[in-house]
């Protein structure tokens, strides 16, 4: 029976259809612009503040029944995994961004209802960029989802894997902005 329904979510997951102009957009990064050093993560070596950059979507599918918002890093060396700098769900319909500095650990400054998922950092929240010394520039891929539920039923400790899964088989439409962000020492 597991594989069965195993079988049938697998069926289900797929690239969604991107929706008619839905946008995503950031007052703090520039499409395939770099990010700057508000953003970055202060750990590992980098010195930035570590602030979540506000983010915009317009025209998102009018079915929507909640979004998401993934950041994910693929070209962190980590065999193939990339890294998941940010993942938030739940976030309640009518939601059409994200401010500046939303992605505090602790929610608060998180539309009422929205989740984090523990990142690559290991713990929930905004994780800015922080590729290693003499990489090219990294692309960071913020994706907000569209999704056809009202919640992402996770369980506890589930990994941004997991959401990322659970988001792309509920995504009835999404778009992406893509910043870059590398360092030389």
């Amino acid at each position: 029976m597991k594989k069965i329904v195993v079988a049938s979510c697998l069926a289900t997951v797929g690239f969604a259809a991107q929706a008619a102009g839905f946008t995503l957009e950031s007052p703090d990064i520039a499409p395939n612009g770099t990010i700057r050093n508000e953003q970055v993560f202060d750990g590992f070596g980098c010195t930035g503040d570590n602030v979540s950059p506000a983010l915009e979507w317009k025209n998102a599918p009018k079915e929507a029944r909640s979004f998401a918002v993934l950041v994910h890093d693929p070209d962190t060396p980590t065999g193939g995994s990339g890294w998941w700098h940010w993942v938030v769900i739940n976030l309640p319909p009518q939601t059409t961004g994200l401010a500046l500095g939303a992605g505090r650990s602790d929610r608060s400054a998180l539309p009422a209802g929205a989740t984090q998922i523990a990142t690559d950092f290991g713990g929930p929240g905004w994780g800015g960029p922080c590729p290693p010394v003499g990489d090219r520039p990294h692309r960071y891929r913020f994706t907000v989802y569209a999704l056809k539920v009202d919640q992402l039923e996770l369980p506890p400790g589930a990994t941004a894997a997991l959401a990322g899964f659970l988001v792309n088989a509920n995504s009835i439409g999404r778009a992406t902005l893509t910043g870059r962000y590398g360092r030389n020492k």
